[in-house]
């Protein structure tokens, strides 16, 4: 049985166009594997969370009570909500309740909710590391009338310290689960802050969990492999973007959480790739002309999902369809610009889900972090920092605090 039965990686660099990674070899990546291995025994490590000793530090017994809610509203900004929201529309179609995620601040949605007449019987999960995030301080003061967070209808994660959320949660009895210090919300998919709303949504998480160790252990080949060929690209200047080309609508918030982990977390140091979300076959009529004919300055990830064979169609006007379902139209175009990479020398690597369910897509958020903090490591950067971010926090807070001192 081949160990790639969950995701199919298929690379394609050209020979002599970019150089070797200095420095970075398969001892150099064995090395890293060996210490993330042993980062996972250390209980203050963010990779504690791929540990199986990992515990969490709530039950699933005690949440059993929040399960009869039918619309469940997660608040949140970056990676501390877009985890559960891919994971979530990633499985959508075996998901029995309704659920809003609130992760920017969109007006006309908070205006909407506050004309839901039943808004009440809707369970709240907000999330904030900091428990200071001002744009959940602001969705929480506009919702708040009318929703009526209390320690039945509201579940708060936040970092075990004195901050808003935490006064806001005591002041109205509210649980309160704790979002780990040592683990920023990127790289939280393993621990509470993700885990804690997939689980009142229906996700099993446990199998979710099931297949992360699996490119430290069964195919660390694999990653090795798909490391020598991306860090060549991190060692190019002639590559300055990295496209996410997307071929299946249910990594849409995937790609969220992907670009978020790869540009906060290798973007220091005048460093880095940019991360842009594309979509197939859309984007095939706007941007695919400078995709092959424009400046070979792209690296791709074109990320998709096997087609499964149905039902044909039947009678349409065009004859060379009439035996042709839009999964397989989608998986020839997705194979038809693979073709045409190779052909005009672009590199890519090719990310293809076989099986949807919770275990590919544990592997697949894996992998990713994997990959993200090993180029981080041969790149000499801290990944799991974002210094130019709260500098922003900061200049927002102070104008924020010149304006009520008025």
């Amino acid at each position: 049985m081949s160990l790639q039965k969950n995701i199919n990686f298929q690379s394609f660099i050209p020979d002599n166009t970019f150089p070797n990674f200095n420095g970075f070899n398969k001892k150099k990546i064995e090395n890293l594997i060996k210490k993330t291995k042993e980062d996972m025994k250390d209980n203050k490590n963010m990779f504690y969370s791929f540990s199986n000793d990992f515990k969490m530090n709530f039950s699933f017994a005690e949440l059993k009570r929040y399960k009869k809610f039918k619309r469940i509203i997660t608040i949140g900004l970056g990676g501390s909500i877009l985890g559960a929201q891919a994971i979530n529309y990633f499985l959508k179609k075996q998901i029995k309740k309704e659920l809003i995620f609130i992760n920017n601040l969109e007006i006309d949605q908070i205006n909407k909710l506050n004309k839901t007449s039943n808004l009440k019987n809707s369970l709240f999960i907000i999330i904030s590391k900091s428990g200071n995030t001002v744009e959940v301080l602001s969705i929480i003061n506009s919702l708040k009338k009318k929703a009526n967070f209390n320690g039945k209808n509201s579940i708060i994660i936040t970092e075990n310290k004195k901050n808003h959320l935490s006064s806001f949660a005591k002041d109205l009895k509210i649980k309160i689960i704790f979002h780990r210090k040592y683990i920023g919300g990127r790289y939280s998919i393993f621990s509470e802050t993700a885990l804690v709303p997939c689980f009142l949504t229906g996700v099993n998480v446990i199998k979710f969990k099931k297949n992360i160790l699996n490119f430290l252990y069964k195919k660390k080949l694999i990653l090795i492999k798909n490391l020598l060929n991306i860090s060549r690209i991190y060692n190019s200047k002639k590559i300055n973007s990295l496209v996410l080309l997307n071929y299946s609508q249910e990594l849409k918030y995937f790609m969220l959480w992907c670009q978020q982990l790869i540009a906060e977390s290798l973007g220091k140091r005048g460093k880095g790739k940019i991360p842009l979300i594309s979509v197939g076959p859309r984007d095939h009529h706007s941007l695919l002309q400078l995709y092959l004919d424009g400046p070979k300055d792209n690296f791709f990830y074109v990320f998709s999902l096997k087609c499964k064979k149905i039902k044909k169609n039947r009678g349409l006007f065009i004859n060379a369809l009439n035996n042709t379902n839009m999964c397989e139209l989608l998986e020839n175009q997705k194979n038809a610009i693979i073709s045409l990479f190779k052909t005009k020398k672009i590199p890519y690597l090719s990310i293809e889900i076989i099986k949807k369910n919770e275990e590919t897509l544990g592997e697949l958020f894996s992998y990713f972090i994997l990959e993200t903090v090993f180029l981080a490591e041969n790149l000499k950067i801290n990944p799991y920092n974002q210094p130019a971010v709260e500098q922003l926090k900061i200049i927002t807070k102070q104008n924020l605090f010149k304006k009520i001192q008025k």
